[in-house]
């Protein structure tokens, strides 16, 4: 059962995260046509300069869980990576419920009225040809912390599985070409 559970959630982020990696393409193109459109050709687009924010937003903000779970984010591992599998699953354990967990939880609850605020009103960007979806823009944030908690109590269950020995650390790696 708790094999099945981290499954679910790591396929979660690693679905969401392959959709978003495909967005670097399109905001490498936007990059490059508004070079053109300005280089080129002396124009320029507020809309499409703001287009490739969105789209760095959506890449970074929603492929966070995906980073995560494939264990590529940031981490000082000075003794971590000379620790056992259950002195890093320990680690880990312990990191999740006490920094991961409530740190994004406390961001989606301030999130809220932030959020909230924006679509009462359906905040537009201030530049003038700006795109009018600041209020999605915004909503981002709480996905990302919804993304980042699902695969942090996947993590955590992970961790305290290996730590009970009911899965080895390779059981829960998953597929190797994510």
């Amino acid at each position: 059962m708790l094999k099945i559970i981290i499954d679910l959630a790591e396929s979660l982020s690693s679905a969401v995260g392959k959709c978003v990696a495909w967005l670097t393409l399109g905001m490498m193109a936007l990059t490059c046509l508004i070079v053109v459109m300005r280089y080129g050709f002396n124009a320029g687009s507020i809309a499409l300069q703001e287009s490739v924010l969105y789209l760095h937003a959506l890449v970074f903000m929603l492929g966070a869980a995906y980073t995560f779970k494939s264990d590529e984010h940031v981490r000082v591992d000075v003794f971590y990576r000379g620790f056992s599998e259950k002195k890093k699953a320990w680690v880990n354990l312990v990191g999740g419920i006490l920094f991961l967990l409530p740190v994004t939880l406390y961001t989606s609850y301030l999130s809220f009225d932030y959020v909230s605020a924006s679509w009462r009103v359906l905040e537009t960007s201030q530049e003038p040809g700006g795109l009018p979806f600041i209020y999605l823009l915004k909503t981002l944030i709480p996905l990302m912390m919804i993304t980042l908690i699902i695969q942090g109590l996947a993590d955590i269950f992970k961790s305290i599985g290996i730590i009970t020995g009911q899965l080895s650390s390779q059981s829960t790696q998953g597929p190797q070409n994510d």
